[in-house]
């Protein structure tokens, strides 16, 4: 399952134009509000966002990017809240109450009640960390909890 993990959770990666490859494929955004903030170099999406792009679909009530000083396309942080955050690629369905990328790092973080279901079953955990650098997901219980994984034999 984490082998076909990675690709729906390299999603984030692919939603932001760090990369000049990804910067030339379509991302449609949708939101009720959208506002970029100056001062705090954030451009914020509010109210039923929708991010869709070739390869994943990401689904909040808030998005929030923050950019550098190379302005919108030079993408710090992209981060989807508001408790109720999903991502789809054709395989796999994922959700959880946050989801947090940084180029940087290359660390995508899930949080809050993640669930990650796919054809061969299903991982619930209170966080999932994807380090795209090396391809290894960490699902992790948080305090006093637990990970959970029900799978299909093939």
């Amino acid at each position: 399952m984490t082998q076909r993990l990675l690709p729906m959770l390299a999603l984030l990666a692919a939603l932001l134009p760090a990369a000049p490859a990804l910067a030339q494929q379509k991302v449609e955004i949708k939101a009720d509000v959208f506002t970029i903030d100056e001062t705090t170099q954030a451009a914020v999406f509010t109210g039923n966002v929708v991010v869709t792009h070739p390869t994943v679909t990401v689904w909040a009530p808030k998005v929030v990017a923050v950019y550098g000083s190379g302005g919108p396309s030079d993408i710090e942080s992209f981060e989807a809240s508001g408790g109720n955050v999903r991502l789809k690629t054709a395989d796999q369905d994922a959700t959880g109450e946050k989801a947090v990328f940084n180029p940087g790092d290359q660390l995508l973080r899930l949080t809050g009640n993640v669930m990650v279901t796919n054809a061969s079953g299903t991982i619930g955990a209170s966080e999932l960390v994807v380090n795209l650098k090396t391809n290894v997901s960490t699902f992790s219980g948080g305090t006093g909890g637990r990970v959970t994984g029900v799978f299909t034999s093939q």
